[in-house]
């Protein structure tokens, strides 16, 4: 999303990222790589369960309860035009465009 950040902000999109880390965490990790995007702190997983983003997942081959990486396309109406459920981080930003205005 950072690499095709100027791209997706050209069709007016707002790109938000989410996770239950505190927000000194944040800071940190958008420092780390640079991100030009507002990270959310959800620490008690409400928004991250209701949009099917936490859950059971395979980690190193272990089954763990965790973020289950995912993006939601939101129109200007409100409405999910597009759930995209397993990111490939490499292509996310150009998995999105076909669905902003």
């Amino acid at each position: 999303m950072r690499d095709g950040f100027a791209e997706l902000t050209a069709k007016k999109t707002i790109l938000l990222g989410i996770s239950p880390d505190d927000g000194v965490s944040h800071q940190k990790f958008r420092a780390k790589y640079k991100l030009p995007f507002a990270l959310l702190s959800d620490p008690d997983k409400k928004v991250l369960t209701a949009w099917g983003a936490w859950g059971e997942k395979n980690m190193y081959g272990k089954k763990v309860t965790g973020v289950l990486r995912s993006t939601v396309v939101i129109g200007p109406d409100g409405m999910v035009k597009k759930h995209i459920k397993k990111v490939d981080t490499a292509k996310a930003a150009g998995q999105l465009l076909p669905y902003l205005s």
